[in-house]
C-alpha cells in the first residue's frame, strides 16, 4: 500500500492534541509536536510522529512525566543546570537552549546542562534556536547503551547525537545533525521487517561479529569505529557526568540508569566582529563548496542542512508522507483519547 499524505499543520495539530490528551500541558504539547513534525518535514521520519505510540506507552509506565516541570537548579555566569524530572525531552531541551541564549547575551557564551530528560527527538531543532537568534548553537544528548565499543560483543555506549547550527545571511543556517552510530536503529528494524540484507559495518551479532542479517543484529556499530565510539563517550562526559547523573557506567553494571541528559551551547558571534560580515562568509563558504567539480552521477554538492531544507520545502507543498501502519496507530491513539482526526490530502 502506498503512503498517505497529510498537511504539516494538520499533523502538528493532531500530534499536539494527542500529547495534550495524554496529560501534557498544552504549551508543552505544542513544543513536543513541533519538534516531531520538524523531523518529518526534513525527511527524518524515524524521529517524527511515528514515535508517538511509544511515547504514550512511556507516559503510561511513568518513564515520561508529561506534566513534570523543568527546574532551574543553578545559573552562574555562562552556565546553567536544569532538572527535567522526566519531562518530555523536547520541552527540556528547548528550555536548555533558551537558558544558553540568555547567558550568551550576558557573557557571549552560554552552556546549559539538562539532566533527567527523556528522548529529545531531532536535536538539530534546538541548535537552530541559537541560529535564529544570530548565534552558533551546539546540542548533544546522552542515553543508555545502544552501540558497541570497538572489540566488544554488546552495547557499551549510546548513539549520542550532536547538532551544530551556524547562521548564514541569504543562505539558510548550516545545520549538522548526526548520531554517533553508522546508521539509526530504525534502518536496521526496517531491513528486518522487509527481510533485506544490510551492508557490513552497520551492526554486530551476539558474538561480536559483523553481520549483514538484520535479524541477527544485537547492537549497532559506531560511525568511523573508534572515532564514533570515542565521541559518544565524551558526550556522556559533557552531559551525564557534568549533570551528576551518570548513565553508561551504572547501566553496564546492571544498575538502573536514571533518564537521559543533554547540553545546549550558544555562542554570541557578534562578540567576534561584524555579524553581517560573518554571515556573508557563511554564504560564500556554502556557495564555494557547491561550485566545486562534481563526480559523475552527482547532481549537486550539498552543505549540511541543504538536503533537509529542500525536503522541508517539498513536504510543505505536497504534504508529509506517512506509512499506512503509522497513520493507523495515530488514528487509534486519537480515537482512544477523544481527539479529532484531521482529513488527509
Amino acid at each position: 500500500m502506498s503512503r498517505i499524505r497529510i498537511a504539516a499543520p494538520a499533523l502538528q495539530t493532531l500530534a499536539r492534541d494527542i500529547l495534550a490528551a495524554a496529560g501534557t500541558p498544552h504549551a508543552d504539547a505544542e513544543v513536543w509536536a513541533e519538534t516531531l513534525v520538524f523531523a518529518n518535514l526534513r525527511g527524518v521520519d524515524s524521529h517524527g510522529v511515528i514515535r508517538i505510540p511509544r511515547y504514550l506507552e512511556q507516559i503510561g509506565t511513568g518513564d515520561i512525566r508529561p506534566a513534570a516541570g523543568v527546574r532551574l537548579l543553578k545559573s552562574a555566569g555562562a552556565i546553567a543546570l536544569l532538572d527535567a524530572a522526566g519531562a518530555p525531552g523536547p520541552v527540556a531541551m528547548k528550555r536548555a537552549m533558551e537558558e544558553a541564549i540568555a547567558a550568551a547575551k550576558r557573557v557571549h557564551v552560554g552552556w546549559c546542562v539538562a539532566r533527567n530528560i527523556t528522548h529529545a527527538g531531532a536535536v538539530g531543532h534546538f541548535a537552530l534556536q541559537a541560529a535564529e537568534a544570530g548565534m552558533a548553537g551546539l546540542v548533544m544528548t546522552a542515553s543508555i547503551p545502544l552501540m558497541a565499543w570497538p572489540g566488544s560483543r554488546k552495547a557499551v555506549v549510546s548513539t549520542n547525537p550532536v547538532a551544530i547550527a551556524m547562521p548564514g545571511g541569504k543562505h539558510p543556517p548550516l545545520l549538522l545533525d548526526m548520531a554517533t552510530a553508522t546508521v539509526s536503529l530504525g534502518k536496521i528494524l526496517g531491513a528486518k521487517q522487509a527481510g533485506t540484507p544490510i551492508p557490513e559495518g552497520w551492526g554486530i551479532d551476539s558474538e561480536g561479529a559483523d553481520t549483514t542479517d538484520a535479524a541477527k543484529v544485537a547492537t549497532l556499530l559506531p560511525m568511523a569505529g573508534p572515532k564514533g565510539a570515542g565521541l559518544s563517550l565524551m558526550i556522556e562526559c559533557l552531559t551525564s557526568l557534568v549533570a551528576t547523573n551518570p548513565v553508561i557506567a551504572p547501566a553496564l553494571r546492571g544498575e538502573k540508569s536514571y533518564g537521559m541528559n543533554g547540553v545546549a551551547i550558544a555562542l554570541d558571534l557578534a562578540a567576534f566582529g561584524d555579524p553581517a560580515e560573518l554571515a556573508a562568509s557563511v554564504d560564500d563558504l556554502a556557495a564555494t563548496v557547491a561550485a566545486q567539480p562534481r563526480a559523475a552521477g552527482t547532481d549537486a554538492l550539498l552543505v549540511p542542512g541543504e538536503r533537509g531544507d529542500a525536503e522541508r520545502a517539498r513536504r510543505l507543498a505536497d504534504g508529509i508522507p506517512l506509512p499506512p501502519g503509522a497513520w493507523k496507530q495515530l488514528v487509534e491513539a486519537a480515537t482512544r483519547l477523544g481527539v479529532e482526526v484531521p482529513a488527509l490530502l
